[in-house]
């Protein structure tokens, strides 16, 4: 558990050959946590292998706290993290909201990064939160995206996202309750495609699952503590990082424009673009993709 100068109590474990090559995974979210399976994207005979839960996520603790919880927070954390493990240079690995974890560590943080394997790019751009909330992936699952809006009360409707905001902080439990069902089962929805599985309608909501949907929300709110387009805008200067960017072209959480508007930034990065792989990490085509990123990362790392 790692200290951070906060209330916050930062869960990190090592796995594979400590004297490999670093490797940070970042998961998603914010406040998706850490799996056991993640280690397994990396050869452990040649990766030294980081995974970390994210302030408040996993076994992070406290779990679901957001004071002193922003990406700068973030950032600061996996620079304890390297200088704890007396790390020069580590690969970076992340996925969604991973992805822009990693690019924006390695804008303010670029001597320190060997590499980065990115996927299903998240931008954070207002206009991913508008496919997302409505005027984009609510014309795919529209009956469910209508399920969302009708969550919350009718006078918090004209902002989506402000009224979520406001009905899962509502003092009533049950509007809680109703709305952070609702989140997340339209995320679920977007994220997994046909692999979704409606939960029943009478899906008890425990207070974590409030928890993890407030910490999602308090992200999205405050335009994940950037500026409007800063990951695009200061990409140019990774240029000459080795990089390889995976997308999945049926991705509708993070549409390919954002793969493609990313490459755009980092011409020399390898754009691997799958033609029937979704936004998750998983699938055969998405598994083998990024387990064979990490195989040739191997190799350009180790000459």
């Amino acid at each position: 558990m790692l200290e951070t100068g906060s209330q916050h109590l930062v869960y990190v474990e090592q796995s594979g050959n400590p004297d490999g090559i670093p490797v940070i995974f970042l998961h998603g979210g914010p406040c998706s946590g850490t799996k056991p399976d993640h280690r397994r994207f990396f050869n452990p005979e040649h990766y030294h292998i980081i995974l970390f839960d994210q302030r408040g996520c996993g076994k992070s603790l406290p779990f679901g706290e957001l004071e002193h919880n922003t990406t700068q927070d973030l950032i600061d954390d996996m620079e304890r993290i390297r200088e704890q493990l007396a790390i020069k240079q580590w690969l970076l690995f992340g996925g969604s909201w991973g992805a822009a974890l990693a690019l924006l560590y390695a804008q303010k943080h670029q001597d320190k990064v060997l590499a980065m394997i990115l996927r299903g790019t998240f931008l954070a751009r207002q206009q991913d939160m508008n496919w997302f909330l409505g005027n984009g992936a609510g014309l795919i699952y529209p009956e469910l995206w209508q399920q969302l809006v009708e969550s919350i009360p009718v006078h918090w409707r004209d902002n989506l996202l402000a009224g979520l905001f406001s009905t899962v902080w509502h003092d009533d439990i049950a509007l809680q309750q109703r709305a952070a069902n609702a989140w997340m089962a339209w995320g679920a929805q977007v994220a997994l495609g046909n692999l979704y599985l409606p939960a029943s309608t009478d899906t008890l909501i425990t207070e974590d699952m409030i928890k993890q949907v407030r910490m999602e929300l308090h992200f999205a709110k405050h335009g994940y503590f950037i500026a409007e387009n800063q990951i695009l805008d200061n990409s140019k200067q990774l240029s000459n990082l080795p990089a390889i960017i995976i997308h999945g072209r049926q991705d509708l959480v993070c549409p390919m424009e954002a793969g493609f508007s990313l490459h755009k930034t980092l011409p020399n990065a390898e754009f691997v673009v799958l033609a029937t792989a979704g936004h998750i990490a998983q699938g055969d085509e998405m598994i083998d993709a990024l387990v064979n990123a990490t195989d040739t990362m191997v190799n350009r790392l180790s000459v």
